[in-house]
This record gives C-alpha cells, sequence and structure tokens, in this order.
C-alpha cells in the first residue's frame, strides 16, 4: 500500500533541487534554513543535510580552496531559483556566494561528465592512449622515408642540381654599382658615366 507522500509524490509535479553550502555551518543555521525553504516553496521533503571532507577544489565553487561542502537535496512543490534560495541564506546571516542550487537532474548529469573527464585524464598522458599509439612498423617506415629523403638531398648538392620552385617570375638580376668590375673589364665605360646630369642653376655671383 502507498504511503501519502507517495501518492502526493506521483499526483502532484515537484521541483528536485540540489543546494549546496560551501564551509562550516552549525546546526542551528541549517535547521532555520531548512525549515524556510519547507515554508517558501512548500516542500514535500528535504534530505538530512549531508557534509563532504574539504576538499582543495570544491565543485561548483571555483574561487573557494580547501572547503568540506554541505548538501542537501529538496522537493518542491513550487520552483525556485538560485537567487532566492541565497536570499534565505542572506536573511540567516550567511554569504550567499557559499550557497549554490541547482535542479537535480542537472546535477547528476554534470556530475556523470565531471566524472568521465576524470577517468579519461587517468590516462594521460595523451601519447599513451591505444588509439594514438603508433601502429606497427610505424618507425621503420619513417625511418626509411627520412633516410631516401636525406639520401636525394646529398645527391643533389652533389651535382648542384637543387632547383627552387617559387610562385611568381624569378628576380631580374639587378645591375650593383657597387661591385667591383673584373679584371678583364678594366678601361670600360661605367654606366654612371652615361647619366646626363640638368645644368647647374644660376647665380647671382660674377665669374
Amino acid at each position: 500500500m502507498k504511503s501519502f507522500k507517495q501518492y502526493i509524490t506521483e499526483s502532484v509535479k515537484l521541483y528536485d533541487y540540489t543546494i549546496k553550502i560551501a564551509g562550516e555551518v552549525d546546526k542551528t543555521f541549517l535547521d532555520l534554513f531548512c525549515h524556510n525553504l519547507k515554508e517558501k516553496f512548500d516542500a514535500v521533503d528535504i534530505s538530512k543535510p549531508v557534509s563532504t571532507p574539504i576538499q582543495k577544489d570544491p565543485y561548483g565553487f571555483p574561487e573557494l580552496r580547501n572547503q568540506s561542502v554541505t548538501i542537501i537535496k529538496a522537493n518542491f512543490r513550487y520552483p525556485a531559483t538560485e537567487p532566492m534560495i541565497q536570499q534565505i541564506a542572506q536573511l540567516l546571516g550567511y554569504n550567499v556566494n557559499m550557497v549554490r542550487a541547482i535542479q537535480t537532474n542537472y546535477n547528476a548529469s554534470i556530475n556523470t561528465e565531471t566524472e568521465a573527464y576524470s577517468n579519461e585524464a587517468d590516462h594521460s598522458p595523451l601519447l599513451n592512449h591505444t588509439d594514438l599509439e603508433e601502429q606497427p612498423n610505424a618507425k621503420d617506415a619513417n625511418k626509411a622515408y627520412g633516410e631516401s629523403y636525406l639520401s636525394m638531398i646529398k645527391d643533389q648538392l652533389k651535382d648542384n642540381q637543387i632547383q627552387m620552385s617559387y610562385a611568381g617570375k624569378e628576380t631580374p638580376t639587378v645591375f650593383d654599382p657597387f661591385k667591383v668590375i673584373p679584371q678583364d673589364n678594366k678601361g670600360a665605360n661605367s654606366p654612371m658615366s652615361k647619366i646626363t646630369r640638368p645644368p647647374k642653376p644660376k647665380t647671382g655671383a660674377m665669374a
């Protein structure tokens, strides 16, 4: 036979929340906090608060370090928001930044995803994963390719046949006026001698 609580749970839509309170909290605060939750949101059930051991990085509180977290699970007949729940804690003299509230189903999915990431991290370093390991004979194939490539480079250096390809045309040869004229071209006219200079401007000085 179903209990009255089960009938209520099945006949009325309930809103499930997981409430987390960081830091040390005394019994008096928790009793008043739960009482106000029950009155404000018409709670069908509020679980007994459970505190975790001190955690280096308590989940849900990225700005906190080395804190324990008290967890309360509640079923309400009326929907609630995190600011509304934080306001109850604030009226009881507690810091709102130390209180978090989230729908229980969403909280469970987040915990599952976090656990999956944690398990994946246990297989680190990443290069040791099975799907990233080198296939058999891969090292030998890489070594053979490297040796053949080096051999080709050495042959081209030996025959002086290395050709470099460019996206555009090759850069044309530009005359360098400061380049030393070879011995065989001594006495030849310099290209600079063919430059026509404009006449000097007239001045008021007497010749």
